[in-house]
């Protein structure tokens, strides 16, 4: 058996590994006041724990969108407002976690990334 490359983790602890596009918008569209974020992991990478894109739902209904990839000075964030009356994260969202996960072209254009200060 394989071991997963992606691993997604919802705030009631449901996990998903090696999710698809839709599994992973269908998370996000039920992300509510009671469930704040998902986490997609990059399982492949060193060190582990420390390879993620997660989105963060504000008291506000926008969303914080955050990646790292490795250490805390590779630590970025993007805050993508509430745009319609409709709840729930645009479908883009969806596509910029799996573009990042995929290595794919244009994700690090998709959002407006700046660096999370040092804690």
């Amino acid at each position: 058996m394989l071991k997963p490359v992606l691993r997604v983790v919802e705030a009631g602890g449901r996990t998903v590994d090696d999710p698809t596009e839709e599994a992973l918008h269908d998370l996000l569209s039920e992300m509510n006041l009671s469930h704040r974020f998902v986490i997609l992991e990059r399982l492949d990478l060193e060190p582990v724990d420390q390879h993620y894109m997660q989105v963060h739902l504000n008291d506000d209904l926008s969303y914080q969108v955050e990646y790292r990839e490795g250490s805390a000075d590779k630590h970025y964030q993007a805050h993508v407002p509430r745009l319609h009356e409709v709840f729930g994260p645009e479908e883009s969202t969806a596509k910029v976690m799996m573009d990042w996960a995929h290595d794919r072209q244009g994700w690090r254009e998709a959002l407006p990334w700046t660096p999370m200060p040092f804690q």
